[in-house]
């Protein structure tokens, strides 16, 4: 929040996105519920890459890309133990924790990418979902055979540039000049 009140000091927040993947795709989300509470401008658009936004490991990916992940690998490993840390004992209801319990209502278009092997697929899909009830333009970008943000890892493969390029073209359509 900090550096995003800055960048506003110097630019149009419709000329504005925000990027982020994994627990940078729920910060990104919790972001926009903390720009709403605070009546501080949303950005133009916003691009949450597999977000982790739901951390009571809810959601059918949890449980049948199990062990099909080759990065986040399983719900009771590296994920769940960095929630429990993270948390630090509130309620992991909590939308600043799972934002897709709070209001999306207003939120700017979004664009999401995950793969069909990512264990937070079924994360990416309620957002996704959650967003559109609320009126909001959301474009979901799956991936076949992608685990969990491995569009980020290797800018030589073919699924990285397709991932960005996609990504890329859609900000470029909800930017300001």
């Amino acid at each position: 929040m900090t550096v995003y009140k800055s960048v506003l000091k110097t630019s149009n927040p419709k000329n504005t996105a925000v990027f982020g993947t994994s627990a940078g795709g729920a910060l990104v989300l919790e972001m926009m519920l903390r720009a709403k509470q605070q009546g501080i401008p949303l950005p133009g658009a916003i691009a949450p890459g597999t977000p982790m936004a739901d951390v009571t490991k809810t959601g059918d990916s949890f449980y049948t890309n199990e062990l099909v992940d080759n990065v986040l690998v399983s719900r009771n490993g590296f994920c769940d133990a960095a929630t429990r840390v993270y948390a630090n004992g509130h309620d992991l209801n909590d939308p600043l924790l799972s934002p897709i319990y709070g209001d999306m209502h207003g939120f700017p278009p979004a664009i999401l990418t995950t793969g069909t092997r990512d264990l937070l697929l079924s994360n990416t899909v309620r957002v996704h979902r959650k967003l559109r009830e609320a009126g909001v333009e959301a474009q979901l970008e799956v991936f076949e055979g992608m685990s969990h943000a491995q569009y980020q890892f290797d800018d030589r493969v073919p699924e990285t540039k397709e991932a960005f390029g996609e990504i890329a073209a859609f900000l470029d359509k909800h930017l300001g000049p």
